[in-house]
């Protein structure tokens, strides 16, 4: 979210902010000392033993004693032995596996092996032998006939979620009746690195989620009914026997009178409001073991208040933003159950699935997270099917929108959705801007991996812009829209606890910001004061909303400077491949400060213990 400061607020801290002025990065005496906690340290390291099978067959099982070989017929990738499975043009099963133990406290675990596959297979569409490739019980690939090379092909898996446990890494090779098809492995490995997990961490729970949902809407699009159900699975060892649903809009209401509500809960029974109303607890018939599964249901109520907001609705145009209830996340630092701020964002989710089904009227456009398609509904209406694979949230918009679309060059489909009162050349320009920052984002960061990304744009809306996976509300502005764009790697892709590491996604989007409009940071720290000890990047929603006229200068402002000094210690190069390699191994996953911090260290030789306290990061 970019917030419009709050200037009257901002007058009345400056005497104040003046008396405690230093020049960045500020005096660290004069702050509290940081114990880091005690942390599972990571030892990079490649845990599978004669994966290039140069040693004979140990400590690998398999199925015959000619899986393993130097035979003719194959080649090696490298060396001269390596794993043939199958070949033989008859029915056939060889199996190849070695059982390997993936180290706690790295952020990033990755299998990889080279495969090459000939066939005498003729067909272009019938896979009749197959390889599956396994880690544990999950199915990593499937490879069949149809995949036929010419040479080895490396494949690369994130094995991350394995870290701590001793689990088996398989093949397993099938053959039909006729035409042979060999599959031939070499240089299995499986690579740890990227630093340490902070204790209490590497567990977050209720995981999984799985969203379906079908609303419908009233003639104007401020009132939708229907049902949710959420599948869910519990990852802690600990036993779970309760949910909690994050009601956020409620926020906006009263608990007399809720914009959001919840009845008819199936799969648990619906126990207390708390937080304001925007808590509710959902008790389990049995309490889950870790692994287990369960799913939710209840019959779901949204009226959309007026007013220009996140979810409110400006005239005939609804913004519909955090009305889908979410799961509540629980990790070592216990169940968060935060409570809603304006003055930024509270929402910490896990990744998830959503399948989401609204009926409206077909004189509204509808524009959603995820990939959307209309179809014919009932007499005047369109049904809107959108489909959401690995997102934080859901959002949408509905009203007599203008659409325009475009394609980035990178090939990312781009709708910028404009309220009555946007020119055409302003609506085009945002179109423009949206094609060049998904596209300079991900070239920094990653593909951008959501299908098509929808802009809202009115000129109305008081906070500037705000971010949803897919989907964005903001002004007409350059620098507000690459910004939200921005927040699609450092938030939705790369997850935050928002309330409590704020810093985490606000800082990084407008450093990303920065780079994307070719800003090189030169201006950071002119004229730049802290308003007290006690202010740090690093703090929390509830600080800053007893501060909030310090917000954007801090964790906006100041976060991304030293964003920018950190480049300057690393370097452009060091840096780049340090943020690249940050939000691959966090993909999906979530970002705390200690885990950056530790990866920043791993890519240089500095230590930057100085930097953190001068810079006032903590954690």
């Amino acid at each position: 979210m970019r917030p419009t400061p709050h200037k009257a607020l901002a007058a009345g801290l400056l005497a104040v902010a003046a008396s405690a002025a230093v020049s960045l990065p500020g005096n660290p005496a004069a702050a509290v000392p940081y114990a880091a906690p005690s942390a599972v340290t990571c030892t990079p390291a490649q845990v599978v033993a004669n994966g290039g099978f140069e040693g004979g067959t140990s400590p690998w099982s398999q199925s015959s004693t000619g899986v393993i070989t130097t035979r003719a017929g194959q080649t090696a990738h490298g060396g001269s032995a390596f794993a043939w499975l199958d070949g033989t043009g008859r029915t056939h099963t060889d199996t190849l596996s070695q059982s390997v133990t993936v180290p706690a406290g790295c952020s990033r675990a990755t299998l990889t092996f080279w495969l090459h596959i000939d066939t005498a297979e003729t067909t272009s569409s019938t896979a009749y032998d197959r390889l599956t490739a396994k880690i544990g019980s999950t199915t990593l690939a499937t490879y069949s006939n149809l995949d036929k090379n010419t040479g080895y092909v490396q494949k690369s898996f994130d094995v991350s979620a394995f870290a701590g446990q001793t689990v088996t890494v398989a093949f397993t090779g099938t053959e039909d009746s006729s035409l042979q098809t060999s599959f031939v492995l070499d240089d299995v490995a499986l690579d740890t690195s990227g630093g340490t997990t902070p204790p209490g961490d590497s567990t977050r729970t209720p995981a999984a989620p799985s969203y379906t949902v079908s609303l419908s809407s009233n003639t104007n699009g401020t009132v939708w009914t229907g049902h949710e159900s959420v599948a869910f699975t519990n990852a802690s060892a600990t036993a779970l026997g309760e949910v909690y649903l994050r009601l956020w809009d409620n926020y906006h209401g009263s608990c007399s009178a809720m914009p959001i509500t919840v009845s008819n809960v199936s799969g648990g029974t619906a126990g207390a409001l708390s937080v304001d109303c925007t808590a509710l607890e959902i008790a389990l018939p049995t309490p889950l073991t870790q692994g287990q599964s369960a799913t939710v249901g209840f019959d779901l109520g949204i009226t959309v208040p007026s007013g220009a907001d996140r979810f409110g609705h400006d005239g005939a145009y609804s913004f519909i933003g955090n009305a889908l209830p979410v799961l509540a996340v629980e990790d070592g630092a216990g169940r968060h159950l935060d409570p809603y701020t304006d003055n930024g964002e509270s929402f910490y989710s896990l990744a998830a699935d959503f399948k989401v089904t609204l009926d409206h009227p077909s004189a509204l456009l509808v524009p959603a997270t995820g990939t959307s398609t209309d179809t014919p509904g009932s007499s005047g209406r369109t049904i809107t099917t959108a489909n959401a694979a690995k997102v934080r949230d859901f959002a949408w918009a509905a009203g007599p929108f203008t659409k325009i679309s475009g394609t980035s060059p990178g090939g990312t489909a781009v709708n910028v959705y404009s309220v009555s009162g946007i020119g055409t050349a302003d609506a085009q320009s945002m179109l423009t801007t949206a094609k060049n920052a998904v596209d300079t984002h991900a070239s920094r960061f990653g593909a951008y991996p959501y299908g098509e990304l929808d802009a809202v744009i009115d000129n109305n809306f008081w906070f500037g812009g705000m971010e949803y996976p897919g989907f964005v509300l903001d002004l007409v502005s350059t620098t507000a829209l690459t910004h939200e764009i921005g927040h699609q790697w450092w938030y939705g892709i790369v997850g935050d606890d928002e309330y409590n590491s704020p810093w985490l996604d606000e800082a990084f989007a407008d450093y990303a910001t920065d780079l994307a409009l070719n800003r090189t940071g030169s201006d950071c720290w002119n004229s730049v004061s802290w308003a007290s000890t006690a202010e740090r990047i690093t703090n929390s929603m509830a600080y800053w909303d007893a501060h909030s006229s310090r917000y954007s200068t801090v964790v906006y402002g100041y976060g991304k400077c030293a964003l920018h000094d950190l480049r300057r210690v690393l370097g452009d190069t060091a840096m780049a491949k340090l943020l690249k390699d940050y939000a691959t191994s966090h993909w999906y996953g979530v970002s705390t400060t200690a885990e950056f911090k530790a990866a920043a260290q791993a890519a240089t030789t500095t230590d930057l213990t100085s930097f953190w306290t001068t810079h006032r990061i903590d954690g």
